[in-house]
């Protein structure tokens, strides 16, 4: 089973390897017919501290590090 990605907003990283993401994801009211916006926080594993409050950054699954943190976050892309 492959493992999922999610791409959100960096809203702390004031854990030692630790960002919590919040990710939002939209979808369209099955009664109201209108887009609803969710969002959720996820504890990611960063190893390296290299994900400062306010970046991007993408998280995927993965063994469970901690009693929180089963994502961890993918390298950044080098430009």
């Amino acid at each position: 089973m492959p493992k999922r990605i999610l791409e959100g907003l960096v809203v702390s990283d004031k854990g030692d390897k630790t960002v919590i993401v919040k990710v939002e994801r939209t979808f369209l009211h099955p009664v109201m017919k209108k887009t609803v916006r969710r969002s959720k926080k996820y504890h990611a594993h960063d190893e390296s501290n290299t994900y400062k409050e306010g970046e991007v950054a993408r998280i995927v699954e993965c063994a469970p590090k901690s009693k929180l943190k089963t994502w961890e976050v993918l390298p950044k892309a080098s430009a």
